[in-house]
């Protein structure tokens, strides 16, 4: 069993240490004080695996290097609540955490960045275009065959500063990050989601909890919205019927209209040669059979060795 909270009133927030972790933090916190004004909180941050290996290939750690140790905090009892960028967590949380809320989503879209000041299409021939994400590359190598797919890594402001000129002549980054610490006007191009299909969860604020933390859990579910906790459940179920730590290139964006859901899919092969995009519909309530019927969609229509190679890549 966790310690309590000495302090009742008094919050502990986990959170990474970047400017955009530490915004993120703000707005949750902006969210749980308009409900309960008389909450104190306060702000730890904590060093995950991903931020102190800045040199290893993303895709090759896994989904998880953001979180495991905010997870073992909680677990521990040193911190109430942990603030994550969805997209970021693993299809299965930790033993005795849950996501307390999913907050109301942010602009799911991927966006370009460059130096040039112009759209994808209009890029230079040879233009070196920065990304750690598969996903990213592999549709890059589908709607701009004239770019070269280079890595690049870092927070935000770092992946600007190096697609100016210091690493690469651009870069793919998500939208929400950007409108949160205010640099929209970075953008050169917002990418359609229904082209260039963002990974699960993206744009999406969530809020881990202990599983037995009731007082919590009570304030967190005033914050939680349906309909984005809708969306991101039949994502990240999708993701999970792949195998859960797709480490090549996968997208799904969901989105709820009335009493369904409408959900794009994305897989394909790191070259983006052998790619499958589709869009399933379904009841919003029932997210998980959503999610299946992408799954059966997508290994029914040719993808069978899209899941393959996932899953042995896994392996």
């Amino acid at each position: 069993m966790a310690p309590k909270n000495p302090d009742s009133r008094t919050i502990k927030v986990g959170s990474r240490g970047s400017a955009l972790a530490l915004i993120q933090d703000e707005v949750v916190i902006g969210r749980l004080k308009a409900n309960s004004p008389d909450l104190e909180f306060q702000i730890d941050t904590v060093r995950t695996r991903g931020d102190a290996d800045q040199t290893s290939r993303l895709a090759g750690m896994g989904l998880g290097i953001f979180v495991k140790e905010l997870e073992q905090e909680l677990l521990d009892g040193k911190l109430d609540i942990a603030v994550h960028s969805l997209k970021d967590m693993p299809t299965q949380l930790a033993d005795g955490l849950v996501l307390g809320a999913v907050l109301s989503r942010e602009d799911p879209r991927d966006v370009l960045v460059n130096r040039f000041g112009c759209s994808l299409e209009e890029l230079p021939e040879g233009s070196k275009i920065g990304t750690s994400s598969p996903r990213r590359a592999a549709q890059l190598k589908m709607y701009a065959r004239q770019v070269e797919v280079v890595s690049i890594r870092g927070n935000v402001e770092t992946r600007l500063r190096k697609a100016q000129g210091e690493e690469a002549d651009g870069a793919i980054l998500a939208a929400a990050g950007l409108i949160r610490l205010g640099l929209q006007d970075q953008v050169t191009e917002y990418l359609s989601a229904q082209r260039f299909v963002p990974p699960p969860g993206q744009g999406i604020l969530a809020v881990e909890a202990r599983a037995d933390d009731y007082r919590m859990l009570e304030l967190l579910n005033a914050i939680n919205d349906s309909n984005t906790r809708y969306e991101a459940t039949a994502e990240r179920a999708f993701l999970a019927r792949l195998g859960g730590g797709c480490s090549v290139p996968v997208g799904a964006y969901a989105r709820c209209v009335e009493d369904n859901i409408i959900m794009t899919i994305f897989m394909s092969s790191e070259d983006g040669e052998n790619n499958f995009t589709d869009k399933i519909q379904g009841l919003k309530h029932d997210p998980l059979q959503l999610a299946n019927d992408a799954y059966l969609a997508l290994v029914e229509r040719g993808g069978a060795e899209l899941v393959a190679a996932a899953r042995a890549a896994q392996a």
